[in-house]
């Protein structure tokens, strides 16, 4: 008999051999049913793999993100069984489950396959699903593994094999397919109702721009074919309100490619809209004790190799600029924390001067593949809303949690409520991943859980996520279509001090090395602004508008009042505009609805006679006449409701 414990805490007895569906048959025949995938002593079972020891068991079913995992995983190797049968001859590479779903990369050959194809490939998915095919795993030496691939001709699976162990490599067989795989299944195909391939992309082969480019098919799949609708129905509203599309629409930034892939240019709107984000952001800064610095683009190589980015990070920079002087090398910059180092020790300072702040938008620059390029969320330059703070030990607790009230003052201030934390911390498997000493990593980590749970915020703890020379805590923000965002970081760093040689005279009259915070509560502006474009669809909270109001004359002979009325909103700091042209009204304000302007003002022959104006909302209509002053004030209410004062203790 083993022994097998149940989240719960709760131990029961099983034969040894029994599988993970056997105890879940043991709880409840529902329980069983709705089991799609296990996991033994934290590792990944099948529900069919004989449980031979004592262990803690975890049963996951569609709710888990667990579950989803392994059945898009399972879902993928349909898609792969039915690409094969359509098209003999293919080379499969991997195909592993996403976020949201799977994908499967593949070598078609002189096959031309399209987007038209797809249907035909879903088709075929759903066949082989309701045959309910059960998926098994068997263990493969690597000589056996080997010999099956070359006769194939398949050098993407040849070459993962030649990188593994033997004794660790597994097949996963099903119906008359079988593929390399680590395991992770649900049961059979017949779990699988619903079945979309999305997209699909190019993807060179691991990455590498310098090997072949193969075909990336996306696809999702769902236990009912009502979840596949509502997420059908929800991918339409995500592509209105897709940052790329509303960018354009709404004039806020565009890309050339004479300057350059992935190197956004803000308009106008734009500009204006990234200007308000950051004076709101210094504003509370200013008061939480912040001193702005600036920082130049570029830094000698030796900066970076003094802070470890360069042997971190070097590879995914910009090349090294070589100056005329031999020997005499500069780098884009690609992270503003080693400058700050470089400010921060400039002067000597005293524990009585601590904590010190160091605030910057500074532009960095990181090399991205061109195929991994994606609008404002992926891009090659960018800025972030930096900051450093220097502390002693003592004050390292009170400044995290500053930081955090920080954190989440933008994000109530801009409409960001449903949001989790995640306790990134490092794996202790891979100590070369890490610069620093274990005991420092310690108290960096402790801190961190220490303030999230006095601040009472729900996170979790991931191990491996860490940053290179610290633990960090990433805020997980999900929008309104339920997609999650990591927005907002805080970083704790023990390492950086001791490599800049970074110092303050202690109370003892002694030189002591202080803690670095590093924060950025947007991350980056070019990512932060399309998140919250896709979060609001273009209708951004009304004090960070563009522009708030179009004054929509009837008719030509309204310019005089309409232009008295936009000096009267611009004496309440109300943004408008005046819109003259010889249009229909009626045309004018669809124009204005698609510029998603928050109100409009109708100007007519009585409301010249009256001083008053018609207001309009934006999606809702006339919500009635009044004066100027009326509305501004309406208007500077609204604001001041969205917008509270950032409040420090």
């Amino acid at each position: 008999m083993i022994a097998i414990t149940l989240p719960d805490g709760s131990v029961k007895q099983f034969k040894a051999g029994s599988t993970a569906m056997d105890v879940a048959k043991s709880i409840s025949e529902g329980l069983a049913r709705n089991v799609i995938s296990a996991a033994f002593n934290k590792e990944t079972v099948e529900t069919s793999t004989p449980l031979t020891t004592d262990g803690s068991l975890i049963l996951y079913t569609w709710s888990n993100d667990e579950g989803k995992q392994a059945f898009w995983h399972s879902s993928a190797h349909v898609l792969a069984q039915a690409l094969e049968e359509i098209y003999p001859g293919i080379k499969l590479s991997i195909g592993p489950a996403i976020e949201k779903g799977f994908y499967y990369d593949v070598d078609f050959g002189e096959i031309s396959f399209t987007e038209k194809d797809l249907a035909a490939v879903e088709k075929k998915m759903i066949e082989i699903a309701r045959g309910k095919h059960e998926f098994s795993i068997r263990s493969s030496t690597k000589a056996e593994a080997l010999d099956f691939y070359k006769k194939q001709g398949n050098e993407y699976k040849v070459e993962l094999i030649e990188n593994l162990e033997d004794g660790t490599i597994t097949f996963c067989d099903h119906d008359s397919f079988t593929d390399l795989c680590r395991g992770g299944h649900i049961p059979n195909t017949g779990i699988i109702k619903a079945v979309k391939l999305t997209s699909i992309a190019g993807a060179y082969w691991r990455g590498d721009e310098n090997n072949k480019q193969l075909t990336r098919i996306y696809g999702i799949t769902f236990p009912k074919q009502k979840e596949l609708t509502e997420y059908l129905a929800l991918l339409e509203e995500a592509k209105k309100r897709d940052h790329r599309k509303l960018g354009k629409e709404l004039q806020l930034y565009t890309f050339s490619q004479k300057v350059g892939q992935g190197l956004p240019l803000w308009l106008p709107k734009g500009a204006a809209l990234r200007e308000r984000l950051e004076n709101f952001l210094k504003k509370a800064q200013k008061k939480a004790g912040y001193e702005m610095v600036i920082t130049p683009h570029i830094g000698s190589k030796e900066l970076y190799v003094t802070s470890g980015h360069y042997e971190k990070y070097g590879a995914d920079s910009f090349q090294v600029i070589k100056t005329p002087n031999d020997g005499e090398e500069f780098m884009l910059k690609p992270m503003n924390c080693p400058h700050h180092c470089e400010i921060y020790k400039d002067s000597p300072w005293s524990y009585k001067d601590l904590p010190k702040r160091f605030a910057e938008f500074g532009t960095v620059y990181r090399y991205e593949q061109s195929g991994e390029l994606h609008g404002l969320t992926r891009v090659r330059g960018f800025t972030q809303d930096d900051a450093h703070i220097f502390c002693t030990p003592d004050q390292l607790d009170a400044e995290f949690k500053k930081v955090i009230d920080l954190v989440l003052y933008v994000f109530g201030s801009l409409g960001f409520e449903n949001f989790t934390t995640q306790v990134s911390i490092r794996d202790l498997s891979k100590p070369e991943k890490y610069i620093g000493d274990v005991n420092t990593w310690e108290k960096a980590e402790a801190a961190i859980l220490s303030a999230v749970k006095d601040k009472g915020l729900d996170y979790i703890v991931e191990t491996g996520e860490a940053a290179f020379y610290g633990p960090k805590l990433d805020f997980m923000v999900k929008d309104a279509l339920g997609r999650s965002w990591q927005l907002g970081t805080i970083q704790v760093d023990y390492q950086l001090p001791e490599r800049f040689e970074l110092t303050y005279k202690g109370s003892d009259n002694e030189l002591h090395q202080p803690v670095m915070i590093h924060r950025a509560p947007f991350g980056s502006m070019e990512r932060f602004i399309a998140i919250l474009l896709e979060h609001t669809g273009g209708n951004f909270p009304l004090w960070l508008m563009p522009e708030q109001v179009a004054i929509l004359s009837l008719s030509e002979k309204y310019e005089k009042y309409a232009q008295k009325v936009l000096n009267l909103l611009e004496n309440h700091e109300i943004r408008a505009l005046v819109d003259n042209r010889n249009e229909t009204i009626g045309k004018k304000i669809r124009e204005a609805e698609m510029n998603k302007i928050p109100y409009m003002l109708i100007l007519g022959e009585q409301e010249e006679k009256d001083g008053t104006i018609s207001v309009r909302k934006h999606s809702e209509g006339d919500i009635g006449s009044m004066t100027v002053d009326d509305f501004g004030n309406m208007i500077s209410e609204a604001i001041k409701n969205e917008i509270k004062e950032f409040n420090v203790d």
